[in-house]
């Protein structure tokens, strides 16, 4: 005869452990994904940098080129006889942040030796273009606003655009 189990005594079979372990696989596997998809449409980013800013007045560059912003914003200040422009500090070719080395007149990137003139022409290396300008207005204060949003490229004939520099 076959004894019953007795109260106190708990027996699990082996398919009930299996079924539950199956069902918690799939219960981690459900809430992995869904919390991919949470981190997708709630990305960690608290705030962006700004695209537009002000760099200051005019008079306040004199002749040649300025680090000033190199740091902050990642541009240089390239003032002419009778222009402004804005260059930005990347490297055309894999993005690195060139030096400006005023006793050879050039920017000269440390990765991979392109250099390039004042202007941002590229004249060494491996950059396969020249270097990008950012858009330049005055605002009714007189004050100079960059806008990063807006790109003037060397190679297609921008340079010469309205907005690619200020008069002076």
């Amino acid at each position: 005869m076959i004894e019953a189990a007795k109260p106190d005594e708990i027996i699990v079979s082996r398919r009930r452990i299996l079924l539950a372990a199956g069902w918690a696989g799939i219960g981690i596997f459900v809430t992995t994904l869904l919390s991919a998809i949470a981190r997708f449409f709630f990305p960690r980013t608290i705030i962006e940098p700004p695209t537009r800013y002000k760099i200051g007045y005019p008079p306040q560059y004199s002749e040649g080129v300025s680090e000033r912003f190199k740091k902050q914003f990642r541009i240089w200040i390239v003032r002419e006889v009778n222009r402004l422009y804005v260059i930005e500090a990347k490297c055309t070719h894999l993005g690195c942040t060139p030096n400006w080395l005023a006793a050879e007149g050039k920017f000269k990137c440390p990765c991979h030796g392109s250099g390039f003139t004042p202007d941002g022409i590229n004249i060494e290396g491996p950059a396969p273009r020249p270097l990008e300008r950012f858009k330049v207005a005055l605002d009714a204060d007189g004050q100079i606003i960059v806008d990063e949003a807006i790109r003037f490229r060397g190679e297609r004939g921008e340079w010469e655009k309205a907005g690619a520099f200020l008069k002076v």
